[in-house]
């Protein structure tokens, strides 16, 4: 089978493109092929790939910038959700969308299951939410995976500033009134590779197991990187975003795992297996 990928240049897309040409026909693709948020572009760059199915990684992901380019937000992130459902149709190629936490508003007490209602708090939450509407609504067999705390070898993430500011900084002070779950993009390509052999279309919470706080996060990378940087806990309050932080991010990956689909280890693991990849830390370090 043929599986077209978009935001092939991106952290995500990088990871699921390695881990799916294992078994499949990859071909990645980013915004030099075509623009997701063009509805005829979109159709005619999927078309001429003709796939089995289509994994969207490509979305606008900053969410600070979200909240102060909203339209370009909603055009990426809902529209180009929405496009690339009706092409995926058009091809008859079933389609796995990778969605985010952001969709609740972060006040739950425990993890959130996959049939808690929705009420995301930024603009990058409320597009987000779109487009799983969109996908749901434009395209028959899809697969929605909401994922959480991403890091991996490419691209910004929590694991690369950790390691690069350590290197430079007396002290870090890091938030400690979040949690959520470090999740690795290899996992995640690893567990939509499991759903890609399966039938069992449907929404999808698919995080590593376990939870923690940003401050537990960065005292753990840095304990199994081997550096001795202090880190401080402090308030949300101290470090004031253009876009609210969710207080709970922690997502329960309840379906998967009452059908044995859940491939996804516990985070602690997943960080050890990263940092202790040699090019991976090196990567951290640059």
């Amino acid at each position: 089978m043929r599986v077209l990928i978009t935001g092939g240049a991106g952290q995500l897309g990088m990871d699921m493109a390695l881990e799916l040409e294992e078994e499949y026909e990859v071909v990645p693709v980013d915004i030099r092929d075509f623009d997701i948020t063009e509805l005829h572009a979109t159709i005619r760059g999927v078309e001429s790939v003709n796939p089995g199915a289509v994994v969207h990684c490509a979305a606008l992901t900053d969410v600070d910038a979200c909240e102060g380019e909203e339209d370009v937000a909603y055009l990426v992130n809902a529209i180009g959700a929405r496009n690339v459902a009706i092409a995926s149709q058009r091809v008859k190629a079933r389609l796995v969308h990778i969605s985010t936490d952001y969709v609740f508003d972060g006040q739950k007490g425990g993890a959130y299951r996959e049939d808690d209602r929705p009420n995301p708090m930024t603009v990058y939450g409320k597009t987000k939410l779109m487009g799983e509407r969109f996908v749901k609504q434009h395209v028959h067999e899809h697969f929605i995976l909401r994922i959480a705390w991403l890091y991996g070898l490419t691209g910004k993430n929590f694991v690369k500033t950790i390691l690069q500011a350590a290197q430079t900084k007396s002290e870090l002070r890091v938030v400690n009134d979040q949690h959520g779950t470090p999740t690795w993009t290899a996992d995640v390509a690893r567990q939509v590779r499991a759903l890609l052999r399966s039938n069992a279309f449907g929404v999808y919470h698919a995080t590593s197991h376990g939870s923690c706080t940003w401050f537990e996060f960065a005292k753990t990378i840095l304990m199994e990187a081997g550096v001795d940087t202090p880190v401080v806990p402090v308030a949300t309050s101290e470090y004031p975003r253009s876009a609210p932080r969710p207080r709970n991010s922690v997502l329960d990956n309840h379906l998967l795992r009452i059908q044995g689909l859940d491939v996804m280890p516990p985070w602690q693991t997943s960080l050890s297996r990263f940092l202790h990849n040699t090019s991976s830390w090196n990567k951290g370090r640059e």
